[in-house]
């Protein structure tokens, strides 16, 4: 007897039904084999980019055995963790020497017996490129050795093996333009050398580096030095000894004791790869246990894995509940012959199962397929060659199971329905009807705004666990209220034309079939905009606390050394020349009392000094700083708070700028042009003033009724002859109230510049200045080869100036990170509409006919395929962006809770945590994907009507 009687007979029937209806079959495979096919893609990218332990040391190692340095503490004991990246010396162990007074470590008598060694040292030069000059990293080291094998491969040409000779790696080659042949010298020393080969770091793909032989630079360039005194000397790196071990033996834990014993710490592959015991480790005692994140990294990994069986199960279940109502007669014979309502069930069962089992093998076979060809481009991405396809068994085959699992659980609704319809109905053809159930939509509205309040009582108080859970609730609750949704659709269209009205009359008829395609689009959705509205606001965040060092879209060029003259002019043509520069410069100055304290800085008391005296009271004093601001902080919200930050008495107390070697007074001579193309001060007034010899103020707090006080302190140093033999005596304080123009309050922030002065009014005050550059306004950010073809230009010129652009925020993959997050929910927003559009026209086919036989035009099967796609498209994308807001509000009060409890214990941290939308995400889902969806679904729609007999 059978153990599962009637189970083969159940798969025979399922295999049948599945190779007659390929359409249906088709669709059912694609969304089981496609997150398959994600998921099984992702585990072999993730497995065979994360580096191995052993691939980590190779990378550092090449195929030695271990790397031995000396941390110049001289011949002293140290302590190490067996994976040689922390060291300390112990408790007990002496003094430390001072570095004048240690001893030389002979490392190399540290090594074990019979071991042999490269070196390896380090040193940062200026190199001449095709364009101009670069700053890079030259190493000595052998790289010809087959010991650096694994770390540094050949890609092109040859090893260097002469001290003439260079390689460089091929991200230098593409950034500075150079090929093998060409020569490159290292500026200072003028060392000429022959690029002989292109060289890879596989665990560096991004490292712009020279590799040259020990030797060839670092000395010749010391030498030089010592006979020419205006070449500054290498500054080297410590030098490092790449060790292999007496052959068999390698390099053991005893002997990286040994070496521990002389000051040296060792990396040692074996001990590395099998570390001793603790009990052997004198280190190890005072380690802290670190808790692993193993346990969130596996709650994470179920609850992704619980989300992608969901979204299946909500795109398949339709179908398969499709494929059983087109079937019903032939399970109602099943039933009239005797078959009970369990074998009916496990015919739609092993429905599930065979097309599961199908999408599994598809979409295992197809990630394989898919991570190999994009091989190359996922490693340029991360910038890092996988060591091999790291395959891991056991996860491909549970990837495999849960793809069959998921084709199970997405028939086993339909299954359950099927079971309980009589035969009489099955036969006959009946659909029967059912009333929509009344405590669902009421569960769902409860669970709804649980999960709602839950997430925001989660975010205040800072509990991200609560968080999630009331996230995922408060989904769930909405998905309850789907179906009313859907039934509330049907009574919108009464008053639209045919088409929408039918579309949306069936949707809402239809809630089995529609409902579950609602939901699969709204958890992408979802999720897709819970993670970009995250990610938008931190990068928001990110770009308010940047501390721009010029005003965006600018460049300065400014000279080195106000004691040595630069050749302005020359210098400005090279920029224009080079730059993508917009307009004429805007000429700027500095000025200065007494002696130039960028001169005379090494006597105390040896310059002069100018200061704008800043006003006390309320107006201008920052009340977040000093007496009572810690009372304060209390009791002001986070937006009062960036009110605060934001005002001229507060802008320069935390953090002030010197951008163009003014000092703190940050007081520059300068005209017109400068306050429109720097200032961004487009104002006929400001510009009136300055004509007229009044200086214009950018703080408004350091003014009172429309005036400044100067303090100025004239005096001048003993060396300073030129000047001191025009003011001899002792050293004067002037204080002088100057008329000023006071900018708006937003001008405050102005990178740099406090006040413009007009040159006219530091004549008539009595005080120094001089030229000190110019600022250009860019027409878009300069290039690699402009900015080294600047640099070469400004060296022939005398090296007397330099040229300097904004520091733009920290560049992050935000926008492509939204981008991929737009394109994911838009595809499953795109396959879940295309299958219920499909199940809809499959199931309506009557219908159809009907309206056909009273005269519809054919254009109607069109239209209505659009709008039935629309309908499900545009519900779903609305309802995941309200529910994608749910988390990420939630997360942002967490992150505004932790930014509070910084601000009120150092009042002058910034508290600012905004809530940005991603407009064009959302815009991109909500208009354009249900737009495209209704429009292709017309376009492959058929507007023929097949012939077909009613039966009755």
């Amino acid at each position: 007897m059978s153990l599962f009687p009637g189970w083969r007979a159940a798969f025979r029937i399922a295999r049948r039904d599945a190779v007659r209806a390929k359409g249906r079959s088709a669709l059912v495979v694609a969304m089981i084999a496609l997150p398959v096919l994600g998921v099984t893609a992702a585990d072999l990218t993730y497995r065979s980019a994360l580096p191995t332990a052993a691939e980590d040391l190779t990378s550092a190692l090449g195929a030695a055995d271990a790397r031995y340095t000396d941390q110049g503490l001289g011949p002293v004991r140290l302590e190490q963790m067996p994976d040689g990246r922390m060291w300390q010396t112990p408790e007990d162990a002496p003094e430390t020497l001072p570095e004048d007074e240690r001893k030389p470590v002979d490392v190399p008598a540290t090594f074990p017996e019979g071991s042999r060694y490269l070196t390896e040292r380090s040193v940062p030069a200026s190199v001449t490129t095709r364009h101009g000059i670069t700053d890079t990293q030259i190493i000595e080291l052998a790289v010809a050795e087959p010991l650096l094998r694994g770390r540094i491969e050949l890609a092109e040409g040859a090893y260097p093996r002469a001290k003439n000779e260079i390689a460089a790696t091929e991200a230098f080659l593409d950034a500075s333009g150079l090929s093998v042949g060409d020569r490159v010298t290292v500026r200072g020393p003028e060392q000429v050398y022959t690029l002989t080969g292109a060289v890879e770091l596989p665990a560096e793909l991004k490292n712009k580096s020279l590799f040259t032989v020990p030797g060839a630079v670092i000395a010749p360039w010391q030498k030089t030095a010592d006979g020419d005194k205006e070449i500054l000397p290498p500054q080297a790196s410590e030098l490092k000894w790449l060790v292999k071990g007496p052959p068999g033996a390698g390099v053991t834990w005893p002997d990286v004791r040994a070496a521990n014993e002389k000051g040296v710490v060792v990396l040692a592959r074996q001990v590395a790869l099998n570390p001793p015991p603790d009990s052997e480790v004198p280190m190890a005692a005072h380690m802290q246990n670190w808790e692993s994140g193993d346990a969130e990294m596996t709650a994470a990994a179920l609850t992704v894995a619980a989300m992608a069986v969901l979204e299946i199960v909500l795109l398949a279940g339709p179908a398969f509940a499709v494929g059983a109502r087109r079937s019903r007669r032939q399970l109602g014979l099943v039933g009239s012959c005797g078959g009970t309502r369990g074998q009916v069930r496990a015919v739609v069962l092993a429905g599930g199962a065979v097309l599961g089992g199908v999408g599994a093998v598809v979409g295992v076979g197809a990630g394989f397929g898919l991570t190999a060809l994009f091989r190359p481009v996922i490693e340029d991405f991360t910038g890092r060659r996988f060591g091999e396809l790291t395959v891991q068994p056991w996860e491909i085959l549970g990837i495999a199971v849960l793809g069959l699992v998921t084709g199970v659980l997405a028939a086993l609704a339909p299954a359950i329905v099927a079971g309980r319809q009589s035969v009489l109905e099955s036969l006959t053809g009946r659909r029967g009807s059912r009333r929509s159930s009344r405590v669902l939509p009421v569960v769902g509205s409860i669970v709804l705004a649980g999960g709602a309040a839950v997430a925001a009582y989660g975010g205040v108080s800072g509990n991200t666990t609560l968080v999630a859970g009331g996230s995922v609730l408060a989904e769930l609750g909405l998905l309850g209220c789907i179906p009313v949704i859907v039934g509330f659709l049907g009574r919108l269209g009464r008053r639209l034309p045919l088409t929408p009205r039918i579309a949306l009359r069936d949707a809402a008829r239809n809630r089995g079939r529609t409902a579950p395609a609602v939901a699969a689009v709204m958890a992408a959705v979802a999720g897709s905009v819970a993670i970009a509205t995250y990610t938008a606001s931190g990068a928001a965040e990110q770009a308010y606390d940047h501390q721009p060092n010029l005003t965006a879209g600018t460049a300065a060029l400014m000279t080195y050394d106000p004691a040595e003259k630069a050749d302005l002019p020359r210098a400005r043509a090279t920029v224009e020349q080079n730059y993508p520069v917009s307009g004429a410069p805007a000429r700027l100055g500095r000025v200065w009392a007494g002696s130039d304290c960028s001169v005379y800085y090494e006597e105390e008391n040896g310059c002069g000094t100018l200061e704008i005296v800043k006003p006390t009271g309320k107006a201008h004093s920052c009340p977040l700083k000093g007496k009572g601001a810690k009372e304060l902080a209390l009791r002001i919200s986070a937006d009062e708070h960036k009110r605060l930050m934001n005002s001229p008495a507060c802008m320069d107390e935390n953090y002030t700028m010197v951008a163009f070697g003014n000092d703190d007074h940050k007081i520059v001579i300068g005209d017109t042009a400068l306050l429109t193309s720097y200032v961004k001060l487009d104002d006929p007034a400001a510009a009136e003033a300055l004509a007229a010899g009044t200086p214009v103020l950018l703080n408004s707090a350091y003014a009172e009724n429309g005036e400044i006080t100067l303090e100025a302190r004239h005096l001048y140093n003993e060396r300073d002859k030129e000047n001191r033999a025009l003011h001899p005596g002792k050293a004067r304080t002037t204080t002088d109230r100057l008329k000023v123009y006071v900018a708006p309050d937003g001008y405050a922030a102005t990178p740099g510049i406090r006040m413009v002065m007009p040159q006219r009014t530091a004549d008539r005050l009595g005080l120094h200045s001089e030229e000190m550059g110019s600022i250009y306004t860019l027409g878009r950010e300069p290039t690699d080869a402009e900015r080294q073809a600047t640099d070469a230009a400004m060296e022939q010129a005398g090296n007397r100036a330099y040229v300097w652009t904004s520091n733009s925020a920290e560049q992050r993959d935000d926008a492509a990170v939204l981008l991929i997050l737009a394109l994911f929910a838009g595809v499953v927003t795109l396959g879940a509409a295309a299958i219920t559009t499909g199940l809809s026209k499959a199931d309506a086919e009557a219908d159809l006919t009907t309206l056909s036989a009273v005269g519809a035009p054919p254009g109607v099967r069109r239209s209505l395929s659009g709008f039935q796609c629309l309908v499900v498209a545009l519900t779903g994308v609305l309802l995941g962006t309200l529910a994608g807001i749910v988390p990420a509000v939630a997360l942002r009060l967490t992150d505004l809770r932790a930014a509070l409890a910084d601000m009120r214990a150092d009042p002058m941290q910034s508290a600012y945590t905004p809530i940005v939308m991603p407009w064009e995400t959302i815009a991109l889902l909500a208009l354009v994907v249900p737009v495209l969806a209704g429009l292709l679904a017309a376009a492959l729609t058929s507007s023929r009507q097949k012939l077909a007999r009613r039966a009755g």
